[in-house]
């Protein structure tokens, strides 16, 4: 089975950063989007994973027109999140012909309305954002930028959500978010034996063609890369190889 490469482009003050484990006091400044996402298309990509982070700590700054933009420039599937609270945010992102709308702290906070977003736009077309904290051998949700760890387990809520037809997930091991320090094999490869008809998108910690090559023999169906290949780890084109 092929894995599903997504280039990351994270948004603030209309650049691209990364954050190291979400913490916005250590954040890199790295190029203008537009023209990463041109790179990214060049390079052979067909899908780009798209954080606000203005969006995600305030609504009333979400990026929608560098949404337009990138869209723009055509061949780009985008897959956008950050800050999504509202009915009308999902309305306005698709009629931007965003392929997917990524949900983070909804998912947790208000779950019969993000089950009625599934219902109403599809399966196909909502990404739930899982953000995980280990503690306690128990991996617990965090929200709010990762700001506030809850009560709330990753396998309680991918049951919860499988039952109502839950497609797309996109998970990330905090601690190794921005690290580096390879993804989490042994999560991954937990959600899948419990999961095995979900589109996972495992996400943080990848620095190496063979971190790709480790999550493809579990049989992972995507990765979000960001960090390893702003600081050149590797190429899109040697990540699209593998």
């Amino acid at each position: 089975m092929n894995i599903q490469i997504y280039p990351a482009i994270d948004l603030y003050g209309g650049q691209c950063v990364r954050l190291y484990q979400g913490r916005f006091e250590e954040k890199t400044v790295y190029e203008e989007p537009l023209k990463v996402a041109a790179l990214y298309l060049e390079q052979g990509a067909d899908w780009l994973h798209v954080v606000d982070l203005e969006g995600a700590k305030d609504q009333t700054k979400s990026q929608f027109n560098m949404v337009k933009d990138l869209i723009a420039i055509g061949g780009l599937n985008i897959q956008y999140g950050g800050g999504i609270r509202t009915t009308e945010q999902i309305e306005k992102l698709l009629n931007l012909n965003v392929a997917r709308v990524i949900v983070g702290s909804m998912a947790v906070q208000n779950p019969s309305l993000v089950m009625e977003w599934i219902r109403m736009f599809g399966a196909e077309k909502i990404v739930l954002a899982l953000d995980v904290k280990s503690e306690m051998q128990k991996n617990y949700i965090a929200v709010e930028g990762w700001q506030k760890t809850t009560a709330t387990t990753l396998f309680e809520l991918l049951g919860y959500y499988c039952a109502v037809g839950l497609r797309n997930v996109l998970c990330t091991d905090i601690a190794r978010d921005g690290t580096l320090n390879g993804p989490n094999i042994e999560l991954y490869s937990q959600i899948l034996q419990q999961f095995p008809d979900l589109q996972l998108q495992a996400s943080g910690g990848v620095s190496s063609l063979e971190d790709i090559k480790k999550l493809k023999t579990i049989n992972v169906p995507g990765v979000v890369i960001g960090r390893a290949l702003y600081e050149k780890k590797f190429t899109l084109i040697e990540a699209l190889a593998c």
